[in-house]
This record gives C-alpha cells, structure tokens and sequence, in this order.
C-alpha cells in the first residue's frame, strides 16, 4: 500500500527517511544485537544515542551553554503544571498570553498553584500587539503560546518581557525555522509534532531557573531532578529519544532550521494562495497572524465538507477535518510533509472547486 499523505496535527508524519532508518535498525542496532527498544537506558549504546541526540539538537537550535536540554515524558500537558512548579520561585503571581485552546488549558493549570494575570487576549483570529500587553511588575514569568495547533493562530513577534522570563509552549512550531533561544527563560514541546512519535516532551530551561520549586512538588516535577539524571531518572522513553536523534539527522541533512524555514515557507506560501485566491476556500485567520505550520480552512458550502473529505482520502490526503471546536478543514503541514503532499492538495482543491463552486 502507498503511503498518504497525512496532514494530522498530531501524531504527524515522520519523514520517510527516519522511518527507514529505524526499520533498517529495528533488530539489531549497529552490530548490537538489539532493538533499541531493548536496551537498558543507561548502557553505553543508548547513552552514545541520548548524548548524540542532544549534541545535534543543540547544534540546530543554537542552543547556549546555560541552558539545560531535557527529554521528558508527560507530554507538553504536564509542563502546564510543572513550569509554575518550578519558576515561582517565592512569587504569587504570573503572566499569561490567552490565544486559544492551548493557551487556556495552560492558564487552567497555573491556576492551581499561581494568581494568573491574562497579560492579552486574542479573539480566534489573531494575538494581541505588544503595545497592547497588560504585564504584571512582579510577575515569575510570562507564558505564551506562539502557535495554537487548532486555530492556525501565530504570534508574528516575540513578546518582549524585560527581565521577566519568556516561557513558550512551542510544539506546533518547533525545528521549523531559526530562532534566539537566548530570549527565552523556558521552551517546551510535545515530540508528535516536529520531534517524532508521541510519547517524549524536550525541555530547554535556562540554569538560573532550575534548583527551587513550590512546596509538594513531585520529585518527577522538579527539572532539578532531571538535570541531576541526565533526564534518566527513571526509565526514560528511549525509542522516541532515538527517532527524535534520527529526526535531528535528518533536519541536518535538510539545510538545518535555516533550510526547512525555506521548505515551510514555501510549503505554507502554495497552500494560502489556493485559499487566497478562491471565493470557494476561506481563512479565518488574520494575515500577520497566519501560522506557518497548521492552516484552516472553510468551504463555502459546508455542506460539501464530507464529500471533500471523503474525495481526499480517496486520492490518499488524510486528516484534514478541523477540529470539532472549530470546523471545516485543517492542514498541518510540519516539517515532515513533503512539498508533493501539499502540491497534491492545491491540485485536488482546484480540481473539487471546479466541479463544485
């Protein structure tokens, strides 16, 4: 069976490549005898991948000496608790940017350890300016969300936050283009977008912000904790620590952020022009504020929207319904999705409109 092309936010593709490699590796690791499934975490060819893994990450993101690397599990949900657990640091209060589903989940959360100050609001269709930012004096950070997955929402500027650090949940966005770690006190991101399979969460938090939580805090909450270990102070999810190396190859190989920020943009640039320049696809989003890697879209006729479905999957163009808070259609586009698979579906959109505008 041919592979599809599956624009699902998440689990998202995995390049080709890194799926063959690992499918080439699967009994047996360079000469090991072993699956890397197999191995113990702290035998020395895990802790030779673990350690490449990190080195390449680092290189790509241009990650600084004073900030930690972390390859977690819990999910990006779990650092909704665990970044106020551990950057209150005596403080009551923090600051909180609301632009959509993402961003309201990690206030809910802090809100059970922390006063939440909503610093800005956007409406579902774009972020609020900088000017219009309400940030608190003594806040212990300020969280942002620079790209919502399920509203196709993204901050076209960095918020500046003086003193205060800048927290990102970055997992729809992450890998895919260049960007100044050093603006931020800490970045945080779910694997299944950009990284690889679900499963594993990267961390990177800058070292003055690691050794002090809140009272009560789980030793598995404490970054202190998984700095101390190498991020192995439990049995850590070693097989998506390998594709996610595997991916850092790859991206690599592709030019490095630099390179996959031209593929994207490219990518992102064929896509809203089909919707752009039709009368039968719309955006809701506003222009600056269109995200680079997750783009909804709605038919005229939404009465159309299951036989467009249906027709896609039929030509192998998977996963584009919305989602069900927002309707209509959704194409993420990560890293992985080769420029053909969007090809494919400007043609089919064309091709759909034609028989049915």
């Amino acid at each position: 069976m041919a592979r599809v092309f599956n624009f699902s936010a998440g689990p998202a593709m995995v390049p080709e490549a890194v799926i063959q490699k690992a499918r080439d590796e699967m009994l047996d690791w360079q000469g090991s005898g072993m699956s890397v499934m197999e191995m113990s975490h702290r035998g020395k060819e895990f802790m030779s991948i673990a350690e490449k893994a990190e080195a390449d990450l680092r290189e790509l993101m241009a990650i600084p000496a004073n900030y930690k690397v972390l390859f977690l599990q819990g999910g990006a949900s779990s650092q909704f608790a665990m970044v106020p657990m551990n950057l209150l640091r005596g403080k009551t209060g923090a600051d909180y940017i609301n632009t959509g589903a993402w961003s309201k989940k990690a206030i809910a959360e802090a809100k059970r350890y922390c006063e939440v100050n909503i610093a800005g609001e956007g409406d579902g269709s774009n972020v609020p300016a900088q000017n219009a930012l309400q940030l608190s004096a003594d806040a212990a950070y300020v969280h942002f969300t620079p790209n919502e997955t399920i509203g196709g929402v993204e901050f076209p500027y960095l918020p500046e936050t003086g003193d205060v650090p800048l927290v990102a949940d970055m997992s729809s966005t992450i890998l895919s283009r260049p960007m100044d770690v050093s603006k931020y006190g800490v970045i945080y991101a779910g694997a299944q977008k950009n990284i690889g399979p679900a499963g594993l969460t990267v961390v990177i938090v800058r070292d003055d912000l690691i050794g002090e939580t809140i009272a009560g805090t789980p030793s598995m909450f404490s970054y202190q904790t998984h700095v101390d270990t190498d991020s192995m102070y439990n049995t850590p999810p070693t097989y998506g620590w390998y594709l996610a190396g595997l991916v850092f190859e790859w991206l690599k190989e592709k030019g490095g952020l630099a390179g996959m920020a031209a593929i994207n943009e490219r990518k992102a640039g064929k896509l809203y022009a089909a919707i752009d320049n039709s009368d039968f696809y719309a955006n809701p989003v506003a222009l600056d504020c269109r995200s680079l890697m997750n783009i909804p879209f709605t038919l005229a006729n939404a009465d159309l929207d299951a036989t467009f479905l249906a027709e896609a999957k039929e030509i192998g163009l998977v996963t584009l319904k919305g989602h069900r808070s927002v309707g209509g259609m959704r194409a993420s586009i990560y890293n992985a999705m080769p420029e053909e698979g969007v090809d494919a579906l400007v043609s089919f959109m064309a091709d759909f409109e034609k028989r049915n505008g």
